[in-house]
């Protein structure tokens, strides 16, 4: 008589949506890490040590010593920081306004595709592949008194007024072509059909302009808004470049009188403080213009 041996029924338990749910959870900080690890050791680790630094007086040669808060109480009695302030805010304000608005006239003149159109959009875009440190060395070749074949017309060192001509010039024409492509993006992304039915209702192009494509443009103009602004109170290369702070300090930024501090005063702990501080008005500035979009989002 044959005994036949039965395997033992292996039980396989059905994958419950809690164990997906960690599954998947572990593979995205998976994937997360080498982002975060990046984050962390390039951003997060950085920004802690100056705020450490900001809390001390720390020499670039000798030994830290804590004096805080003096480094920020300091601030309010530094006459070349706040005249900084004032230069920086007055450039943000001249170049926000000049610079949006000749990004967006660009990008309204490429809107329609037409004949010679892609050539315009290559004309406008090309000074945005030069570097800002290249682009700065060429204005103040073109603008030298001894070389330049403007230096008769426009001395960069002459005058304030001249100085800060200058550099606007040199954004212009930097930073113009770059945020022309973002506009254009967002204006792309408008339905045509929206603009086929104002046509049929009536509307005219400033009606047109007004009540459909800057609304729709909204969050494009955020994005461009925020660039500008941010990298105008982060202003240094053109300055530094074209007028090294003069004349008399008249164009002296933010970014400039940090520099100074670290690498000329030697005191890097005063320097640390001012970075601090400008780092909190970027912050203030970002979270105004967040907050007038939601608000303008909002239903």
């Amino acid at each position: 008589m044959t005994t036949t041996l039965s395997r033992p029924a292996v039980v396989v338990r059905p994958t419950t949506a809690g164990t997906r749910r960690r599954r998947h959870a572990l593979t995205g900080l998976l994937y997360a890490a080498p982002v975060a690890f990046m984050v962390g050791a390039f951003f997060v680790v950085p920004l802690g040590l100056v705020a450490w630094m900001s809390l001390h007086r720390w020499p670039l040669l000798g030994i830290p010593r804590i004096n805080a808060p003096a480094n920020y109480t300091g601030l309010a009695g530094d006459v070349l920081l706040s005249d900084a302030a004032r230069f920086t805010a007055t450039y943000t304000l001249i170049i926000t306004v000049l610079l949006f608005g000749s990004a967006l006239g660009m990008a309204l003149l490429v809107q329609r595709p037409r004949r010679g159109v892609g050539l315009l959009r290559t004309a406008f875009f090309l000074p945005a592949a030069v570097g800002f440190a290249s682009a700065s060395l060429l204005f103040l070749g073109l603008l030298s008194a001894e070389i330049g074949p403007f230096g008769g017309v426009v001395s960069v060192s002459g005058s304030p007024a001249a100085a800060l001509g200058a550099a606007i010039l040199l954004v212009l024409w930097r930073f113009a072509g770059f945020n022309m492509l973002i506009l254009l993006t967002g204006l792309q992304a408008i339905p045509t059909e929206v603009y086929e039915a104002a046509k049929l209702d009536g509307a005219g192009r400033w009606q047109t302009f007004t009540h459909i494509t800057l609304p729709l443009l909204r969050t494009t103009i955020a994005l461009v808004l925020t660039l500008i602004v941010t990298g105008s109170l982060l202003a240094f290369d053109q300055f530094w470049i074209l007028t090294r702070g003069g004349p008399d300090n008249s164009t002296t930024s933010l970014v400039m009188v940090i520099y100074r501090k670290a690498f000329i005063e030697l005191d890097l702990g005063a320097s640390a403080a001012v970075s601090v501080a400008l780092l909190a008005v970027l912050v203030a500035v970002s979270l105004v213009q967040l907050a007038v979009l939601r608000r303008r989002s909002a239903p």
